[in-house]
């Protein structure tokens, strides 16, 4: 399997690395991995839905 890092999966979805790395504690993202300090992600993850917008707020009350 085919891994990116945080710094690579921030540019593929337009978010800040800090971002992304909530998104992978938090257990958001399916198959990330931490080896030692690193996160790793499979590349072809989707970028997990942002329940802060109001996209994101109407997905969570269906």
């Amino acid at each position: 399997m085919d891994y990116m890092t945080l710094k690579e999966a921030a540019e593929k979805w337009g978010v800040t690395p800090r971002r992304v790395n909530y998104y992978c504690a938090a257990g958001r993202i399916p198959g990330a991995v931490k080896m030692a300090t690193i996160w790793l992600i499979p590349k072809n993850t989707e970028k997990p839905i942002d329940g802060r917008t109001k996209q994101g707020k109407e997905l969570r009350h269906e």
